[in-house]
């Protein structure tokens, strides 16, 4: 993958010359494309662990799907038009059982928010980029390679319909198993399940029926359904914590332990999964990020005078925008329901503000571009990709 990145880069570097152009001065490496990202100290994990996030991610599985296949559940950025498809059931299962979610699940998360604005649906550069997504074994251990899963029109209509119903449906028949709330608490736990199915219903609006070809229309995509995530967090997280507050510490206990069956629960292994999705690496620069995606459009779209001042100011907005992000990261992952969910609304809250700044600039870019310049930025992936 590097190596294709360095022809590439070369590539540009040649054209430029030729075109009497001058190179960035500070031109991000090969391997730049694969440090520098919120994911990147993932990428020195097992190889298994790798091949099993992206037999979960490529197929498009929703968590409990992934967790049926005893795979952590992957962030899983589109399902045909819809960016954060399982957005619903991402946000509370989270809630509920951290440990259930691939430990890089924010780091990707953050690195798919900000590569979808230039790159598109699937960015060459991506923090999986360590194995090439072509070549993994499908589950059941067959190595042929495998096409990203397709997407009914039914399976569109669960998400952006009824996203508390199947397969993102809330455990709370396990709560209340786990817990035996009091009829006071069950007063507070039907609470819950009536902020869960408002919290639902704030989703109906926020899927796109049409993919966003060009990269404005998919930051507003993206806006539409962190938002819409953002107030269904509002909406749960009053009733999650007057009920959790209501519960003996053994009930809490018991609360903490639910969870669905995908292997090793012991707790060290959690100890382990938390720091490793910890803030290690937030603090880093982000040139895989910001710079990369400025320089490529820079090379493929030669920007001169007011394009070439508009393009700096869609660095310097994305630049500002990660660093939010980057602030967001906690320090380590809480180890209660209420202390997840709170953590989840300072990182919707980071995400949505990152795509403000970057909105204004990137309109005022996106207008000063030809026709010929607009084809070529809203297929960069294409143009940039091995």
């Amino acid at each position: 993958m590097l190596d294709r990145e360095q022809r590439a880069q070369q590539s540009d570097l040649a054209r430029q010359q030729r075109l009497g152009l001058q190179a960035p001065a500070a031109t991000v490496a090969a391997a730049g494309a694969a440090r520098g990202r919120f994911g990147a100290h993932f990428r020195e994990r097992p190889l298994a662990q790798t091949q099993a996030a992206l037999v979960a991610r490529h197929s498009g599985w929703a968590p409990r799907q992934a967790w049926r296949h005893r795979h952590h559940a992957v962030f899983v950025a589109w399902l045909g038009p819809v960016f954060w498809p399982y957005a619903y059931s991402d946000i509370f299962d989270y809630t509920f059982w951290s440990y259930a979610y691939e430990p890089g699940y924010w780091a990707y998360a953050y690195d798919d928010f900000v590569d979808t604005v230039f790159w598109g649906g699937d960015s060459p550069y991506s923090a999986y980029a360590s194995t090439n997504p072509y070549d993994y074994p499908q589950a059941g251990g067959d190595t042929r390679a495998r096409q990203r899963a397709s997407v009914s029109p039914q399976t569109l209509q669960q998400l952006c319909g009824t996203p508390d119903k199947g397969v993102t449906a809330w455990p709370l028949d396990d709560i209340t198993s786990a817990v035996r709330p009091t009829p006071e608490q069950r007063a507070l736990l039907d609470a819950l399940k009536t902020a869960a199915a408002n919290a639902a219903g704030v989703f109906k609006d926020s899927c796109a029926d049409t993919y966003a070809l060009t990269p404005p229309g998919r930051l507003r995509a993206m806006m539409n359904r962190v938002s819409a995530t953002l107030d269904a967090v509002k909406i749960v997280r009053p009733a999650l914590e007057n009920f959790y507050n209501s519960l003996s510490d053994e009930q809490q206990a018991r609360f903490n332990a639910l969870g669905p069956n995908i292997g090793d629960r012991s707790p060290r292994r959690q100890e382990a999964g938390a720091q490793e999705g910890s803030a290690e690496g937030c603090g880093d620069p982000k040139s895989g990020l910001t710079q990369l995606p400025i320089q490529r459009i820079e090379a493929v779209l030669h920007p001169a005078g007011k394009q070439k001042e508009a393009l700096d100011r869609l660095g310097e907005a994305t630049a500002k925008g990660v660093e939010g992000l980057q602030a967001a990261c906690p320090n380590d992952v809480p180890l209660t329901p209420v202390g997840r969910l709170e953590a989840m609304q300072h990182r919707l809250e980071a995400m949505l503000q990152a795509a403000k700044l970057v909105e204004p600039a990137l309109d005022e870019f996106y207008a000063t571009l030809s026709s010929e310049q607009k084809a070529r930025f809203n297929t960069l992936q294409q143009l940039a990709g091995p």
